[in-house]
């Protein structure tokens, strides 16, 4: 029986643990979370384990409520101690489930504790955990040194002033470059609530007076621009629906002019504005240099209640089922067929669309890059070891492997950049595999290059950054 997360933790063979000796040395790049800009420039403290590690996590609460936790210690108001001992009551049931390992590995790799949490440890490891906090080293910033991440790409609105990032960029002695990435959904969405005011702030901070399909276009032109210039190079698309690739001006523009008022906007209408307005950002991406990422198949906020009490983005959302292929097949067309399809990275929530992801990003490659169109990393309910090894076993069997831009945190947590190890355990231990199968030659200097590739130098190159 192997010891519970060793040395060679997920790593099966002689091949997997040679190739992990170089990947664990690579530095990371980020290229898209969630972390508050604002957090890291104020180099925020942490009061406690509880609010580092359970604060935000909306991975940890769904457990904790399947768990029958009650609410008042996931997202209600009981104390950050009582919400670490109810969490640490649950983690021993949570088995085959990526948290049980991602949450060992923080505190092995951020704390340097090797005990496993459960409730009796859980009061021993809330006191030296939170010793660690109380100093410097432990705020925001140097959490993020302790990872070697060389670049953070955050995700950032297009009104936002990004004045944090520019704090950032001023501190001298904190080398990690922390990036804005442009996410212009609220502008997209103009069925949704609140879509009238958002606009109103958007013509004010673009100069732009909205009235068309074509204005929207232009404000959002001169937002990109304006992260640009604060080195912006990553856009990001929140598509929980594709839409039905309708490119019908006149309907745009009654979806946009029905939004502005506050009124229903028709299903057709709201097609036409949001593809139009999705091809000719396109177009700007691939002016500027830049790479826009689609993320598809998420059904959010099922619970009505709850998003009622919590708001979103706490734990209530879902894989989504619907057929999207033809309409994002249509939408990736219209870009290309004016030569200006820009680099794209596609994610899918639901991994049954593994191979439809993998084989529309080979419809598209050329123009002399290397792996233009990305089949993304396993993303949220597909952040797991076999979510992983399904994503990339696809793109190995359908397209190149070797070109992957590899992982991303997808995360609001400071903790989370172990989950990079992770990765890198997986990917070396499946290449491994193959490896010592026969399937591939044992040519350690073409597969290090390979796995250095996958876990660093790719999305370097690829991104620009």
């Amino acid at each position: 029986m192997k010891p519970f997360m060793d040395k060679n933790f997920l790593l099966k063979n002689e091949t997997a643990r040679r190739l992990y000796a170089v990947a664990e040395t690579m530095p990371i790049i980020d290229y898209h979370c969630h972390l508050s800009p604002q957090e890291i420039a104020e180099n925020i403290p942490f009061r406690n384990i509880g609010h580092l590690m359970l604060g935000g996590d909306h991975y940890k609460w769904r457990l904790m409520r399947a768990f029958g936790i009650d609410e008042k210690f996931i997202c209600g108001d009981a104390s950050d101690y009582d919400k670490f001992l109810a969490y640490a009551r649950m983690l021993p049931y949570a088995i085959g489930n990526p948290l049980y390992h991602w949450t060992h590995l923080e505190l092995r790799r951020v704390f340097g504790i090797e005990d496993v949490l459960n409730e009796a440890s859980a009061p021993s490891i809330w006191e030296r955990a939170n010793a660690l906090l109380a100093t410097e080293e432990y705020r925001a910033k140097g959490l993020i040194r302790r990872f070697n991440v060389e670049v953070i790409c955050t995700t950032d609105d297009p009104i936002d002033s990004l004045e944090s990032h520019r704090a950032i960029a001023r501190d001298g002695a904190f080398a990690t470059r922390v990036l804005p990435a442009f996410r212009p959904d609220r502008a997209i969405n103009a069925a949704r609530a609140g879509f009238r005011e958002y606009m109103q702030k958007l013509s004010e901070v673009s100069g732009v007076d909205i009235r068309t399909t074509d204005d929207v276009v232009e404000a959002l032109s001169r937002r990109i621009e304006y992260f640009h210039a604060c080195g912006a190079r990553i856009s990001d698309h929140g598509l929980d629906s594709v839409p039905h690739a309708c490119f019908d001006r006149s309907k745009a523009d009654r979806a946009l002019a029905a939004g502005l008022m506050g009124h229903a906007v028709r299903a057709g209408d709201l097609d036409a504005y949001r593809t139009l307005v999705l091809v000719a950002l396109g177009n700007v991406y691939h002016k500027m240099g830049w790479a826009q990422q689609y993320h598809l198949g998420a059904l959010r906020s099922n619970n009505r209640r709850m998003f009622e009490r919590l708001g979103p983005d706490t734990g209530f959302d879902s894989v989504a089922d619907a057929p999207f292929a033809h309409d994002l097949s249509r939408i990736l067309d219209a870009q290309d067929a004016t030569a200006s399809l820009p680099k794209t990275v596609l994610y899918c929530l639901n991994g049954t669309a593994n191979p439809v992801i993998a084989t529309m990003a080979g419809n598209f490659q050329g123009d002399g890059i290397r792996g233009k169109i990305q089949f993304g990393s396993g993303w949220w309910f597909c952040d797991t070891l076999p979510g992983m090894v399904d994503q990339m076993t696809s793109l190995a069997s359908l397209g190149l492997l070797s070109q992957f831009v590899g992982m991303l945190t997808d995360s609001r947590s400071f903790v989370s950049y172990p989950r990079h190890e992770y990765f890198r355990r997986i990917l070396c231990n499946l290449i491994g595999e193959w490896v010592e199968n026969g399937e591939y030659p044992a040519d350690m200097e073409a597969l290090e290059t390979m796995v250095k590739d996958i876990c660093y130098y790719n999305a370097k190159r690829y991104f620009g950054l």
